[in-house]
């Protein structure tokens, strides 16, 4: 499954009320490194399709969600199960490293 895209009116529905656990990019598209690890982001998302769900958020089109959970860094990833971040992780990483951080928190 691909990465999805969310906003701020889409993201209670899309994040807070999934039932499988939900990994938020908070990225830009002026930002060089968010751009570095989206290919990567979009492979895990196909090779842990139905165990856990990696969506992106642009920030400069949705601040409200953005600053509701102090996003200052981008990229920025934050892992949600049942509605509560569990685990986060800030800059830019290999695939394997994502991969790893992302299978540890699910």
């Amino acid at each position: 499954m691909a990465t999805v895209k969310v906003t701020d009116a889409s993201f209670p529905q899309d994040v807070l009320n999934s039932s499988e656990p939900v990994v938020v990019d908070f990225w830009a598209e002026w930002c060089g490194p968010c751009r570095m690890i989206g290919p990567a982001l979009e492979e895990i998302s196909n090779e842990m399709a139905g165990k856990v769900k990696i969506v992106k958020l642009n920030v400069d089109e949705n601040p409200q969600v953005a600053s509701q959970f102090g996003i200052r860094s981008i990229p920025a990833l934050m892992m949600f199960k049942g509605g509560q971040v569990v685990a986060q992780k800030i800059g830019a990483a290999p695939k394997g490293d994502l991969a790893k951080w992302i299978q540890a928190s699910a």
